[in-house]
């Protein structure tokens, strides 16, 4: 939807019709891998070395939640799942224990790949118990905060976000700088990722309390960067750049650096174009390897979560190829998220109506820092 739509006038429509575009995991593959490391990664990283995760031996620290989507945790080391289609907020401790109920989001539309999604946790958490959530309404996607222990009705921060049963974005964060960042799709409108007066098929940067922040490329806009088709994978190194992850059509999934005011060239690229016009991705997979979701940091390395792939790819930051990891061994990964004591959580997602549900699905899984 327009950016000055959405301030004049709630969204009045119920959805997008789907397109000939395939949903988001679904692509026809058949392309071989490019892998292209970052000849800009960044110079530090953003944990200590020996600090990455050991990935031969996880503990599984839940299991049984249904489409696990959001991840996001507490100050106490606990985490926040988001369950897409029951609107269920799930607090999971690390050491184990029933997941517990400790919030239900009112106003959810669960149909196809919308629901609940995103989480992040307020960075001032421990003063205002504020948790945010991207969750799609009856009329559109949306970003709602509430406190954490009141059952009163969340606060509407962001709202407008043109919805589909595909592309719906959802991936929420909060950036080094305290802004808080969203992934939108394209609700599948191509023309929306181009426009700039549009939200969809974007990279989003709020205040808080859900105002365009300062310092964006256009004053009073919230976009920060354009020309995605379905953002869900956000994540910062410790130099603070920027890394996305989003889902291509038939062709190339992408990883890219994310920088003000770019444009990534959906629905005129997809992956490598070598057009000046927009910035090419850093490494680019077929969408039957990958369909990737979450995406971390830990140390020098970016985790990417992926769904349709069925594993879990390790990119280096400061250079080399892109390795797999847990293939096939879990299923479909969904969001992978690095926890305050620096260890690595996984979800998966079988239970999301395009995967093989295996005993104790869906379950989150946790990798030991060394």
């Amino acid at each position: 939807m327009t950016i000055a739509a959405r301030w004049a006038v709630a969204a009045a429509t119920a959805g997008i019709a789907l397109l000939t575009a395939c949903s988001d995991d679904q692509g026809s593959g058949g392309v071989s891998t490019i892998p292209r490391a970052s000849s800009a990664a960044p110079s530090a990283p953003s944990a200590p070395a020996g600090d990455a995760p050991d990935l031969r031996d996880p503990e599984t620290v839940a299991t049984g939640i249904e489409t696990p989507w959001g991840l996001a945790f507490l100050p106490d080391g606990s985490a926040l799942v988001a369950e897409r289609d029951s609107a269920r907020v799930l607090q999971v401790s690390a050491g184990g224990g029933a997941p517990r109920e400790v919030y239900r989001v009112p106003g959810v539309s669960a149909s196809g790949e919308g629901g609940l999604l995103g989480l992040a946790v307020a960075k001032d958490f421990e003063k205002t118990d504020y948790v945010y959530a991207y969750h799609t309404a009856a009329d559109d996607n949306r970003i709602v905060r509430f406190k954490l222990g009141s059952q009163a009705a969340p606060e509407v921060i962001f709202d407008g976000i043109d919805k589909a049963g595909i592309h719906n974005g959802g991936r929420i964060a909060f950036g080094p700088d305290g802004m808080l960042y969203a992934g939108t799709g394209d609700a599948g409108d191509r023309s929306a990722s181009q426009n700039p007066d549009d939200t969809n098929g974007k990279i989003l940067r709020l205040t808080p309390e859900g105002k365009p922040a300062p310092g964006n490329p256009r004053a009073g806009s919230p976009v920060w960067s354009l020309g995605h088709r379905n953002v869900q994978g956000l994540a910062w190194a410790a130099d603070k750049t920027m890394y996305a992850v989003e889902f291509g059509q038939n062709r190339f999934d992408e990883v890219n650096k994310i920088e003000p005011g770019k444009n990534y060239g959906w629905p005129e690229v997809e992956g490598t174009g070598n057009d000046s016009r927009y910035v090419d991705p850093l490494v680019t997979w077929t969408t039957d390897e990958a369909s990737p979701s979450g995406a971390a940091i830990a140390g020098d390395t970016l985790y990417v979560a992926a769904l349709r792939g069925e594993r879990l790819w390790t990119v280096p930051l400061g250079g080399g190829d892109p390795q797999d990891e847990l293939s096939g061994r879990y299923g479909r990964l969904r969001t992978v998220a690095v926890a305050p004591d620096g260890a690595l959580w996984l979800t998966t997602s079988n239970t999301d109506g395009r995967g093989d549900v295996r005993d104790g699905d869906d379950r989150i899984l946790r990798f030991p820092a060394r």
